[in-house]
């Protein structure tokens, strides 16, 4: 967390909280949503000014009813999540890098969904693929010893598991599960769309 941020909570103790104005699309995009984006169930509005892109990278946490946020200097902004909490691409010298620009540490659990995304566990990260790198990852994975042609891939979605079938990381085999989409905050406690309680 900033300095910067630390001051201003300290001065300002009591901001009240910001929901629904700020979204992580499925591609690691910080998306703005105005009232129009959230009336009418869009996306939003993708930042790219890098200076903001970086302080809130640098400020995204969670809380411990698992509802991430941005810190936004007194005031905490919550993320609508898309997916999950982290978007990992590939990258040629760290491997898998997390949408904040920080390497993802070792995977120790892997899974798939049925639409072929694939999800990597790490420590306590939990990150979805980049679907524009999905295509290369796939084509890596491996079943009974061998590169696992697509058939065989479909077949395992499909329920008949014949062989592991597993992503080789690291030098080693990352054994794959299958997991249902739309479990997945309540598989990796996690809160997708955090709302503030209603006033009595």
């Amino acid at each position: 967390m900033d300095d910067i941020v630390r001051q201003a909570m300290a001065k300002w103790p009591n901001v009240p909280h910001c929901f629904g104005w700020l979204m992580l699309d499925a591609r690691g995009n910080w998306r703005m949503r105005d009232e129009r984006a959230q009336h009418l169930g869009l996306p939003g509005d993708k930042i790219n000014h890098q200076t903001l892109l970086g302080f809130i990278n640098r400020n995204y946490m969670h809380d411990t009813d698992g509802r991430w946020y941005f810190q936004n200097g007194p005031q905490r902004v919550y993320v609508d999540l898309e997916i999950t909490p982290y978007v990992v691409r590939t990258d040629p010298t760290a491997g898998f890098l997390l949408h904040t620009g920080m390497a993802l540490s070792t995977p120790s659990q892997a899974w798939l969904t049925q639409e072929g995304r694939l999800l990597l566990e790490a420590g306590k990260v939990i990150a979805v693929l980049d679907d524009r790198d999905a295509a290369g990852v796939l084509a890596t994975l491996v079943l009974n010893g061998a590169t696992a042609s697509d058939e065989q891939i479909m077949a395992w979605f499909e329920g008949e598991h014949r062989g592991a079938l597993s992503l080789p990381h690291a030098g080693q085999p990352l054994v794959l599960q299958w997991t249902s989409a739309e479990n997945l905050a309540k598989q990796f406690d996690f809160v997708a769309q955090p709302r503030a309680a209603p006033t009595t």
